[in-house]
């Protein structure tokens, strides 16, 4: 198909090169037949002419096609058809033969535009089927651009909106149940003597500093305060520290006491990257240690979070690496790095799983606390 294409599209431009070419064709065909007309007969000279016209027929058109028809019949006469090097004709058998030599010619010439008809039609079938695919995957392209820009979207409202709620609990909510705390205490220093309604009053003040206790870990959960005021490092010492308390899990973190402060998204988007990763470790892996390596240098930020566990399956990891459906976790975490940048790893195997995060540090001023008080 490909010298078709090649040939047809030079035809296409030229036309003075599609009458060249039949030309040449025929000539060749004609000095090739009257060399082997010696040793192998004059049907070698009418074999190659119609060859010829094929040729012409197939890549050429009608014009030439008809061109070449009457220098082929000229130089079979000259040749070929007795009496020769002459273009008288002495008898009717000689008429006979140049009228089906004509005959030969014209079917072949007809057949030859027929089918180039037929491919240019085809050539001009696919392309237009090129470009339709072409319009429809730009539109693809188009759409899953859309997509991404709307999860990053949403994921940014997340985490706002997470930071409202954090804020609006520890303002509203954790301050009346300190004052509760406070009425409390009074009422069971005045009521000390009765011993019954003391304990009632003990175990309800119990229960609001439980309540209390537990509103401000939700509200760090959803959202540190140490992560805007004092940087990464000390929200990822405090996160680990409240974690393995609750998990019994032993987590050692390795953060450089230099590490430094990082522009608002990329702080967060590695905050959570550690939140999941030590979820998935407590929930699925039954490691019962941990290890989180967190570097930096001019250029990126490296994450690396060890377990030793059950590992992940095969057959898992390798539909999560190839780009397959990852589970949410796996997912959100991914995205969140996708759109600073980052790339994310997972290599597992029966002795552990390893995740590693890099993100790029671009020339993004730190906003710190004393930048939201100006503002």
């Amino acid at each position: 198909m490909a010298p078709y294409t090649f040939l047809s599209s030079l035809a296409r431009k030229n036309v003075v090169f599609r009458y060249a070419i039949a030309l040449c064709a025929v000539v060749v065909a004609l000095e090739l037949g009257h060399l082997l007309a010696h040793s192998m007969g004059d049907v070698v000279a009418y074999a190659l002419v119609f060859l010829s016209l094929a040729f012409s027929g197939w890549y050429c058109g009608i014009g030439p096609s008809i061109v070449v028809t009457i220098v082929s019949l000229a130089a079979l006469k000259f040749w070929v058809i007795p009496p020769v090097h002459t273009f008288r004709v002495a008898s009717l058998m000689s008429v006979l033969g140049m009228l089906t030599v004509a005959a030969v010619s014209a079917v072949i010439v007809l057949m030859g535009e027929v089918r180039r008809r037929e491919n240019t039609l085809l050539f001009h079938a696919r392309g237009e089927m090129e470009q339709r695919v072409k319009e429809r995957t730009l539109a693809l392209d188009k759409a899953n651009q859309g997509l991404s820009d709307l999860t990053a979207r949403l994921m940014q409202l997340q985490d706002e909106e997470r930071r409202r709620i954090a804020r609006e609990m520890h303002d509203s909510i954790g301050q009346t149940l300190a004052a509760l705390t406070m009425n409390l205490t009074r009422v069971g220093a005045d009521l000390e003597k009765l011993n019954r309604t003391a304990k009632t009053v003990g175990d309800s003040l119990a229960l609001a500093q439980e309540v209390n206790k537990e509103v401000r870990t939700v509200s760090y959960l959803l959202h540190p305060p140490l992560l805007d005021e004092s940087g990464l490092a000390s929200a990822l010492r405090w996160y680990v520290d409240g974690f393995a308390e609750r998990s019994q899990i032993r987590v050692e973190l390795d953060v450089p006491e230099e590490f430094g402060r990082l522009p608002q998204d990329m702080e967060t988007a590695l905050f959570r990257t550690v939140q999941e990763c030590l979820t998935n470790i407590h929930r699925h892996s039954g490691s019962k240690v941990a290890k989180i390596h967190l570097t930096r240098t001019e250029a990126e930020v490296r994450l690396k979070v060890e377990d030793r566990g059950a590992g992940i399956a095969p057959e898992k990891l390798d539909d999560v690496s190839s780009g397959g459906t990852p589970g949410v976790g796996i997912r959100g975490m991914r995205e969140r790095l996708r759109q600073l940048d980052g790339s994310l790893a997972l290599h597992s195997s029966h002795s552990g799983t390893t995740v590693e995060a890099k993100l790029p540090i671009k020339a993004v001023r730190v906003q710190t606390p004393s930048d939201e008080v100006a503002a």
